[in-house]
């Protein structure tokens, strides 16, 4: 048995984990960080960099199969899977192996096995204890599933969706959220039929409301069938396929069920409440500042009630080492970190919903300003629809920006820092956008709900 002393210790590195860990070596600190797997995490391996890989490769296959719209003949002669897992794999693997090389390059001490939480200061990996003087814990989420519902067989999870070598001929999916629209992206340029439901009234349904109904004319546009406002009742599965009973008694059948019915916290078993962390239903409680209950402990990423995005979990990573450093950083909302989905079309969105600003600052409170992609030449030359919608306070800042359209994902850069930096229209109206780009767009916008617009009436 071995004792191994840091400055800090952190309980998994994935994206929260791996970002402090970084943060804080920069800081001068020295760190060790316990991981059961791989550094990087779900985002790295199972999540956000290898669906986004096959979210590519989809837009290969219909870049493709519609290229003659544009004047360009070719043949779409199918799509190798195997092959697609050989490239998003290598690009997995690429990244993998640099995030190993800068961990080291910063002296990270890290700490092969599984870790448990059992005291303020200690975690016991294996026959080893690892002290430090703060303990942050960044153990992460797992895929849920729902009561009864037994992931086996032909009913996946994303992450046995991952490791597929072959392309289903129909599929359904449980869970109009980010995820399970994604996937049924890719399956749909793939070729597949896919079903999705949803038991909420709109697909993506954390979205401005007119956001997600954009969403689904594309969606039935690109032949993907859902159901809204369903809830799941049964499912059953044979060597042939799986069949899903919904409460109204509609029936649907397919050769698999992905289950993406969002992540759960992944802290059984770890120790915390042993220790005394205060939790519900799995998360981890903090206060603002990342805090537990117990002195010297924070948490970060997908075990902190709120969204579940990696990008959020670098923040919360960051944010913990620069705290322990006595910076002082900002924290930002929930509210305000910005969210992509990256199917087609992607969704992006920072701050308030029209909904949720009217319940906050009244109807007359706020103004909303909604710019249609048809008046953008770039848009146009990508032969995608989609809008900008800007809100503002009445005579004050930026609140919020949801945005539907081909790559708007690069667009929320912009958008996050104007919401962020509580920026007037009026400021940032006059800032330049190069043409022709989708950026001016949200230039357009801007300037719209400044009361100068120019290419809109």
């Amino acid at each position: 048995m071995a004792e191994h002393t840091f400055d800090l210790v952190i309980l998994g590195a994935g994206s929260g984990g791996y970002a402090a860990a970084l943060r804080a070596s920069q800081l001068g600190m020295s760190v060790g960080l316990i991981e059961k797997d791989k550094v990087g995490g779900t985002c790295l391996h199972v999540g956000c960099i290898p669906t986004k890989a096959l979210l590519h490769a989809a837009e290969v296959a219909d870049s493709a199969r519609h290229s003659d719209m544009f004047g360009v003949r070719t043949t779409l002669e199918g799509v190798d899977l195997p092959a697609v897992n050989t490239y998003r794999d290598g690009i997995v693997a690429s990244k993998h192996k640099g995030l190993q090389g800068l961990i080291k390059a910063r002296g990270i001490t890290t700490i092969e096995g599984t870790g448990k939480l059992i005291s303020s200061t200690t975690v016991q990996v294996g026959e080893d204890t690892v002290v430090g003087k703060n303990v942050v814990l960044a153990t992460g989420s797992y895929p849920k599933s729902l009561p009864g519902l037994e992931i086996s067989g032909r009913i996946i999870t994303s992450e046995q969706a991952l490791a597929m070598d072959w392309i289903p001929n129909k599929v359904i999916v449980l869970g109009g959220g980010v995820i399970g629209v994604e996937f049924a992206s890719v399956w749909r340029s793939f070729g597949s039929e896919v079903t999705i439901v949803e038991g909420l009234p709109h697909l993506v349904p954390a979205e401005d409301e007119s956001i997600s109904k954009q969403f689904e004319r594309a969606y039935r546009k690109r032949g993907i069938n859902f159901h809204v406002g369903k809830r799941f009742q049964s499912a059953t599965q044979d060597d042939s396929g799986v069949t899903v009973t919904l409460e109204d008694g509609t029936v649907e059948t397919g050769d698999i069920l992905l289950v993406a019915v969002g992540r759960g916290p992944k802290t059984e078993g770890m120790g915390y409440e042993d220790v005394g962390v205060e939790m519900d239903r799995g998360y981890v409680l903090t206060d603002e500042r990342l805090r537990t209950n117990v002195p010297g402990v924070f948490a970060v990423g997908d075990i902190v009630p709120g969204i579940q995005l990696a990008h959020r979990g670098f923040q919360h990573g960051i944010f913990v080492a620069e705290e322990l450093a006595g910076l002082n950083p900002m924290v930002v909302s929930d509210r305000n970190i910005p969210k992509v989905t990256y199917s087609e079309p992607e969704v992006a969105s920072v701050g308030f919903s029209e909904k949720d600003a009217t319940a906050e600052f009244g109807a007359e409170g706020i103004a909303v300003y909604d710019y249609n992609l048809a008046g953008n030449g770039k848009s146009h030359i990508l032969e995608t629809a989609g809008s900008i919608k800007v809100i503002r306070q009445v005579e004050g800042p930026i609140i919020g920006v949801h945005m539907i359209g081909a790559r708007v994902g690069e667009l929320i850069g912009e958008a996050q820092v104007a919401v962020n930096w509580d920026a007037y229209p009026e400021d940032v109206a006059p800032l330049l956008h190069a043409h022709p780009t989708q950026n001016e767009a949200l230039g357009e916008a801007f300037l719209a709900i400044a009361g100068k617009p120019l290419h809109a009436l």
